[in-house]
């Protein structure tokens, strides 16, 4: 599949890497922050590309677009973050064409998802086609096919129980605490970072337990008042994080910076402390572990759920693929048809040329010439023609690129795509 915006020479890539080959650490390595992300797309510009999205969330990073080779993709993704090439080649992947549209499908409607059936991304992908948008970097193929990937999302999410149950990180995480920490009803909590999922856990917390002893702290202190005005819970300043760390029982740590913000040296305890990690990349330093008492879960362990109510999206997954084939099918076909439709059109005008041509000298041969019946007969002909070689390039089994040369090579036409 070629891309007709550009040169014969592009096609549609995915490229990138997720929580299937590489763990957190080298995701975090590999995670783009809103500014990377921006300074990607602005860099895809100056180096001629003319359509792509970038995603990036806690499980994965990735790149759609066109190039001539994935690694004009690869490349500006390692620029833009603290990624390698080197590491990109051990843990990284490249879908080329119908499985790169096959693997935005899949993730896009929660197939691919380290919890199976969080539709979480397709907000995402929704993002940043509206960022690529806005500087110009979506063509028509990317509209059509970011809008397939919504409606293939919508339609699993309303006619499947795929995303059935309450399973996610957030609620993972919940469960842990449970599980592991007595009376949490009357334990401190404090959650450090106001992140979607930071903001998710609790709301879990609060609606769960009824605990009254749960603190916010976040590097932009409004953000932490608006959640805390919601669950009417109590802020702290950040200047006073390591005041909060001593009182806590159970830490959920959700920022976003790109490097720990909690670690051994930001730690005086005098009781146990559980310490809950659900940001990409990691903020909370290995070393805390040192310290007796202090447990240290990431969120890569919560979402190695297997559940009851996995186990049962899991029965769904084979009618979601149903639907993904459905509304991909479709796409194809469009895509199909706006590839050879100039060769169509060009075939159907030359063909028209020769009858205008040919009518023009009977009439002036033929006595009584009746220029309206051969006119009706011949455009009658020509169309049966031009539905003739339609119909064989839609076929799946045909070679629709050396068909078209063909087809422009017998007829002496030249098409131009815009």
């Amino acid at each position: 599949m070629e891309n007709n915006n550009t040169s014969k020479h592009h096609y549609f890539y995915s490229v990138g890497l997720s929580y299937k080959k590489a763990d957190a650490e080298i995701r975090g390595k590999f995670s783009l922050d809103a500014a990377a992300k921006t300074r990607l797309l602005e860099q895809a510009k100056t180096e001629g590309i003319e359509s792509l999205i970038v995603t990036s969330t806690c499980n994965r990073t990735e790149i759609y677009g066109f190039a001539e080779h994935p690694f004009q993709l690869i490349k500006l993704i390692c620029e833009n973050s603290q990624g390698s090439v080197e590491a990109f080649q051990k843990v990284g992947f490249v879908y080329k064409n119908q499985e790169a549209i096959s693997h935005m499908f899949r993730v896009g409607t929660g197939l691919d998802s380290q919890i199976l059936g969080d539709f979480e991304i397709i907000a995402q992908i929704k993002s940043s086609f509206s960022q690529s948008k806005s500087l110009g970097l979506a063509n028509a193929f990317m509209e059509r096919l970011v809008n397939a990937v919504i409606q293939a999302s919508k339609k699993i999410k309303t006619d499947t129980e795929i995303s059935s149950g309450a399973t996610s990180v957030s609620f993972a995480a919940v469960q842990y605490i449970f599980k592991n920490v007595e009376d949490i009803g009357n334990k401190n909590i404090l959650l450090f970072g106001t992140g979607k999922i930071g903001r998710n856990t609790c709301e879990n917390l609060v609606k769960h337990t009824k605990n009254e002893h749960i603190t916010l702290i976040n590097r932009t202190k409004a953000k932490a008042e608006k959640l805390a005005g919601k669950l009417n819970l109590v802020v702290k300043d950040y200047s006073e994080l390591h005041l909060e760390l001593q009182k806590a029982d159970v830490v959920v740590v959700a920022t976003g910076a790109q490097n720990p913000t909690v670690d051994k040296a930001i730690l005086n305890l005098k009781k146990p402390l559980l310490i809950l990690d659900l940001s990409i990349p990691k903020n909370v330093n290995k070393d805390v572990e040192e310290i007796e008492g202090v447990t240290l879960i990431h969120m890569d362990y919560l979402s190695q759920i297997t559940d009851e109510t996995l186990e049962n999206r899991k029965k769904h997954i084979p009618a979601a693929e149903a639907i993904i084939e459905e509304i991909k099918e479709e796409f194809i076909t469009w895509t199909k048809g706006r590839k050879f439709a100039p060769t169509i059109n060009a075939l159907k005008a030359k063909l028209n040329a020769i009858k205008n041509s040919e009518l023009d000298f009977q009439s002036k041969k033929i006595l009584n010439f009746n220029e309206e019946q051969a006119e009706i007969i011949s455009a009658r002909i020509i169309q049966k023609i031009t539905t003739h070689f339609a119909n064989h390039l839609k076929d799946d089994d045909t070679m629709v690129d050396e068909s078209i040369e063909w087809i422009e090579k017998v007829f002496k036409i030249g098409t131009t795509t815009k």
